[in-house]
């Protein structure tokens, strides 16, 4: 659509209601998050542990990582579906969680023995964690894209990024209510990954399915 034709076309609509985005926004969340979780607990179900997982630090790092990353991911996206808006600050929000985490676990590697490496990044779960993370986002991952679709967003392959970084990062939390793992290397490669493919497959499918 050139410059000229979407200035005429949102022109000629009625604006929108001021709480539109608030609630397309909100029921995607509901539908995402709860979508989510019923594909963690139907395909992973919760780990036995968790009582006794609470108590660790590293539990509540994982999820305050994915959280954060989630909300940032949610303004970034809410912004992307009105036309012309920049990310600006958000931009640091997005990569600020990543590059914490990427910061800690190259600590944990420096201070840990070359034997210790090896299990440090792999862990026990390596060949599944970020398919599984990447199949839970699913349900999140179509309910952000029909929430954009009734908005008006023209950076499509950002904006279809933007809902796949946001899916990924809720799926990971619900991910990290089974997954076992707890080391900070570990997560910072395998987590980071899961979350980086349906990034991927937003900003690929976003200019297809959010064109209008």
């Amino acid at each position: 659509m050139k410059t000229d034709e979407l200035i005429s076309l949102l022109a000629a609509d009625p604006a929108p209601e001021p709480n539109t985005v608030t609630r397309r926004f909100t029921a995607a969340l509901a539908f995402g998050i709860a979508g989510a979780f019923l594909l963690m607990l139907s395909t992973h179900g919760v780990r036995t542990d968790l009582a006794q997982a609470t108590g660790e630090a590293m539990f509540w790092g994982k999820l305050i990582f994915a959280a954060s990353l989630a909300f940032a991911a949610l303004i970034a996206t809410q912004r992307l579906g009105h036309p012309g808006v920049h990310l600006g600050g958000v931009r640091l929000a997005l990569a600020a969680p990543v590059l914490v985490l990427w910061l800690v676990a190259i600590l944990v590697l420096l201070v840990a023995t070359p034997e210790q490496r090896s299990h440090l990044l792999l862990g026990d779960t390596w060949s599944t964690c970020a398919l599984s993370i990447a199949m839970i986002s699913v349900p999140p991952f179509l309910a952000m894209l029909w929430a954009l679709r009734g908005l008006a967003p023209t950076q499509l392959a950002l904006a279809g990024a933007s809902s796949g970084l946001l899916a990924g990062s809720l799926s990971t939390m619900m991910y990290a209510l089974h997954c076992p793992e707890s080391g900070a290397p570990f997560i910072a490669l395998w987590y980071v990954l899961g979350i980086a493919i349906p990034t991927l497959a937003g900003a690929m499918l976003g200019p297809r399915v959010l064109r209008w």
